[in-house]
């Protein structure tokens, strides 16, 4: 485990990294709000309500994901009823989307997504996809006439800004390649703290995991179960023969074996269900582990993306293709 790891549980047994440049300490499992398709506003709520209950303190929405205002709601409630004492006991993450994605627009949205939220401050804010596109235009998939090359460097700088002013208190990245990274790492005077991913057995991300760790960067997995049920993910992941086999052995689910061997590599987790047993159940990996010959039959099961990332290509560029996307990281 990385050196910034803290040793010792949080009182809720949820194991904590200290982010760099911020100190500030993010729970290394966290809960995500995106639901594809979209639930209504209510059912999310009430699922967050749930987590916080069973100990979840780490939560990521976007602005894209329309569960800022929920989630908002959410922690006003659970500290009416007694849940938390503040918000200051939870890790909130937002992301910047594309179309903000703009150095003027950067500060403004991030405004916007801390309205919805009715926070203060995040603690976490990420650039959703290293692509902008036409400003003022909120909308999923984005046109491809609409998309627009990057400026990473006034961007970036803008993220910078928010920190200083104290609106969030580590900023990231998220869908960057190691390329992209080293652009940004290349004049950044505050790194990114964090780069969210897809990320799981079947898709390891072993050049990336590299690059990060000897970047002090926390990579940090989305869809670490396939993202079974959404529009782009599988059941390829929960439905893997070798992963089934391990977690018979151990008297565990597919998907504990799936979190367990993760947070095992040192990265940070967001689990997304909705469903109070299985919430629960995705706690559940951290008085346990996996044997040294479990790790190493998991870490040579055959490697492929299931995020492509077509939604972000485009005829008129930036990105032609998905090799130009990931850099060749596919």
């Amino acid at each position: 485990m990385d050196g910034c790891l803290e040793a010792s549980l949080s009182p809720l047994s949820i194991p904590e990294y200290v982010l760099g440049c911020s100190g500030r300490r993010m729970p290394l499992l966290g809960f995500g709000t995106a639901a594809s398709p979209p639930v209504g506003s209510q059912l999310t709520k009430t699922a967050i309500l749930q987590a916080i209950e069973l100990g979840y303190r780490h939560f990521d929405t976007a602005s894209l994901y329309g569960t800022e205002q929920p989630l908002g709601e959410a922690i006003l409630e659970a500290i009416a009823v007694g849940l938390i004492k503040s918000r200051d006991e939870l890790f909130i993450t937002s992301k910047l989307w594309c179309s903000d994605a703009h150095g003027e627009l950067v500060l403004p949205a991030l405004q916007r997504s801390l309205k919805n939220l009715r926070l203060e401050y995040l603690d976490l804010y990420l650039i959703h996809w290293p692509v902008s596109s036409k400003p003022g235009i909120y909308e999923f998939p984005i046109k491809r006439e609409d998309f627009l090359a990057m400026d990473f460097k006034a961007v970036w700088k803008a993220m910078e800004d928010c920190q200083r002013l104290g609106l969030t208190k580590s900023i990231g990245v998220s869908n960057f390649s190691c390329k992209k990274l080293g652009d940004i790492l290349a004049f950044a005077t505050i790194p990114p703290a964090v780069n969210q991913v897809e990320l799981n057995p079947l898709w390891q991300q072993k050049k990336l995991r590299e690059f990060c760790k000897a970047n002090g960067i926390l990579l940090t997995a989305y869809a670490p179960l396939g993202a079974q049920g959404t529009i782009w993910g599988s059941n390829r992941v929960l439905e893997c023969e070798l992963l089934k086999e391990i977690a018979k052995q151990k008297g565990k689910t597919v998907a504990q074996i799936c979190l367990r061997w993760a947070y095992e590599q040192g990265i940070g987790i967001l689990v997304k269900s909705f469903n109070k047993d299985r919430m629960k159940s995705n706690l559940e990996i951290f008085n346990w582990s996996l044997s040294q010959e479990d790790v190493k039959k998991i870490n040579d099961i055959p490697q492929s993306r299931l995020c492509s990332g077509q939604d972000y290509i485009s005829k008129y560029g930036p990105f032609n293709t998905t090799q130009e996307l990931w850099d060749g990281e596919i």
